[in-house]
């Protein structure tokens, strides 16, 4: 059931690799891990802010802010939990900078992921469903674990969350995720 993506084949050395060159001002690496990145940080932002647009804005700001501090990155082996981090603290920014949370309705949310070519049509349905059946803290828990790859121990920590309480979440949100799936599918 998770979202199978290109991320989840990609290694930590790949984005340590790109995030260093960025660091020497290589616009073709940041262009390389945008190519890497860019489907986990968006479903990301989109479970987190739950609007098409949104999440696109700061999917763009997260590969500005990596630019920008990328000479500052220290690489621990977890360069996804550095960029998922940005991503985070860029969504709650745009939080706080809206005052309120912005919920679309159903069909306008499926609206706007019918017209977005990053996505396959068999992710768009489980994003969908995601978003409907998921709270907040599932939603961005599964997408963490299942489009970047983050282990659970290093969700816990970028969310600040104890592993339990995280591990918990997870396997609540396959629960209701797979009892959606298998009702629709009777």
């Amino acid at each position: 059931m998770p979202l199978k993506t290109k991320e989840a084949a990609v290694s930590a050395r790949q984005i340590d690799e790109c995030l260093l060159l960025i660091a020497q001002d290589d616009c073709n690496a940041l262009d390389k891990l945008y190519q890497l990145t860019s489907s986990a940080v968006y479903a990301y932002a989109l479970s987190v802010l739950k609007n098409v647009y949104d999440a696109q804005d700061v999917t763009h700001d997260v590969y500005v802010k990596v630019y920008d501090s990328a000479h500052n990155y220290q690489s621990y082996g977890k360069p996804m939990a550095w960029i998922l981090t940005i991503a985070r603290n860029l969504c709650y920014t745009k939080f706080r900078q809206q005052a309120k949370f912005c919920d679309v309705d159903e069909t306008e949310l499926e609206n706007q992921l019918a017209n977005d070519d990053r996505i396959s049509a068999e992710d768009r349905l489980v994003i969908v469903q995601m978003l409907k059946t998921l709270n907040d803290s599932e939603r961005q828990i599964v997408v963490m674990h299942a489009l970047s790859g983050l282990k659970h121990k290093d969700i816990a920590k970028t969310l600040d969350m104890p592993l339990a309480t995280v591990l918990s979440k997870y396997n609540r949100a396959l629960k209701k995720l797979q009892s959606v799936f298998q009702g629709e599918e009777q």
